[in-house]
């Protein structure tokens, strides 16, 4: 089903619903907690978790921050920022892989 989405663009929705007014479901964190119980997963997992986690995850992974902001909806760079979690030893290999071209 599409529908009008935010900001007017028109895009298919995540979790569709027939009785929502809008065309999706608007709350999904009953179903959320529902998933984690029976998965036995502990009450302290809740759904933000997942978000923050696949923006660090796409972040980690592309290194571009544009498709963060783009697949989350974030319109602020700050918003985007807080999914970097910067690892000392990545910056330990870059440097040193710049060591060894210079000596190459």
């Amino acid at each position: 089903m599409r529908r009008t989405g935010a900001g007017g663009r028109s895009e298919g929705w995540l979790f569709p619903s027939q009785r929502s007014k809008c065309g999706h479901l608007t709350d999904v964190g009953r179903h959320f907690r529902e998933a984690r119980a029976k998965a036995g997963l502990p009450e302290d997992l809740v759904l933000y978790c997942c978000r923050h986690d696949y923006g660090t995850r796409v972040l980690t992974k592309t290194g571009n921050l544009a498709a963060v902001m783009k697949t989350m909806g974030h319109k602020d760079v700050r918003a985007a920022m807080q999914y970097q979690h910067p690892e000392l030893e990545q910056v330990r290999v870059a440097l040193n892989q710049e060591e060894k071209q210079r000596y190459q």
